[in-house]
């Protein structure tokens, strides 16, 4: 009985262990990622000036390495994305978890997790063959393929995502919150907007940050359908034409460039900018959850 006891402790001591070393296999991962862009981008500021990176114009065969044409342009397509995809994200999944009968909760979360599922390349063909030329021809614009279409499909692909996370956390608020507002008073608008969200506020907010990096992460579906112009973005009306993203231009240039060669280089400079923001945002959002988190300990204690 003993022997057995003791082969049990250690068969759990090794599965212990088996799990930490995975976790600690994620960080190791992320820093041996981020070494490995650092090695290849950072000769890129010793090849090219600062100057040359701060310009308005990329056209690399001439030696124009201008990074802000491709910054704005990733800004604008996100954060038209995110100014689409929060509102509705939010309010789908406001009406799942708060509105939806019992019915219809169990077709719309299984049908959420099948369009979160739906892989890019999908949505950019939809996109560059529906989508742009219906924009194109309501708009009266020159071309579909604008920063605005990329926003929409962004937009389509952030939502899932930000529905589901704000869909968990808007369910684990307790019952008996809603029961307290609805026995003082409060409509059923009044109980949601005034205590199911503010309790579930650091869930939302995680659900809008990681909606908010999937969109910056994405590749093909921007790359299909913002007519790949770097011109830098200076107003509102270049919403409606064409631009390009940061992570587009990797993914088209990467492949056609000489290895060691400076616009190699830069082309990892813009991984290293785009890594720093991904890390940004994900340490916000664990940041806003960890301080809500104690917030809420202090108020119940």
């Amino acid at each position: 009985m003993k022997i057995f006891i003791s082969q049990l402790f250690d068969k759990e001591r090794l599965i212990t262990r088996l799990i930490a070393s995975a976790g600690y296999s994620a960080i190791l991962f992320v820093l041996l990622i981020f070494y490995f862009l650092i090695s290849e981008g950072l000769p890129a500021l010793g090849e090219v000036s600062l100057h040359s990176l701060l310009g308005t114009r990329w056209y690399p065969i001439e030696e124009y390495y201008g990074l802000l044409p491709l910054i704005s342009g990733s800004l604008m397509v996100t954060l038209g994305a995110t100014a689409i995809a929060m509102p509705i994200g939010i309010g789908t999944a406001v009406f799942i978890a708060e509105v939806a009968p019992r019915w219809a909760r169990e077709i719309l979360k299984p049908l959420v997790e099948v369009l979160g599922g739906l892989p890019s390349v999908v949505l950019g063909l939809i996109g560059f063959l529906i989508l742009s030329p219906a924009l194109r021809v309501n708009l009266n614009l020159a071309t579909g393929l604008t920063a605005f279409t990329g926003s929409l499909l962004l937009a389509a692909i952030s939502i899932p995502t930000i529905i589901s996370v704000a869909e968990d956390a808007l369910d684990s608020v307790p019952r008996s919150y809603r029961d307290a507002a609805l026995a003082l008073g409060a409509t059923e608008w009044q109980t949601i907007w005034r205590v199911t969200l503010p309790a579930a506020r650091s869930g939302v907010l995680t659900a809008g940050m990681l909606g908010v990096g999937r969109a910056i992460g994405e590749t093909m579906t921007v790359m299909m359908v913002t007519g790949n112009a770097p011109v830098l973005a200076n107003s509102l009306r270049m919403l409606f034409m064409p631009a390009r993203t940061m992570t587009a231009t990797i993914a088209a240039e990467m492949g056609e460039v000489a290895r060691g060669s400076v616009h190699y280089h830069v082309l990892f400079l813009i991984g290293i900018g785009l890594f720093m923001i991904s890390l940004v945002v994900n340490v916000t959002a664990s940041a806003v959850v960890f301080r809500q988190r104690k917030r809420s300990e202090r108020i119940l204690s």
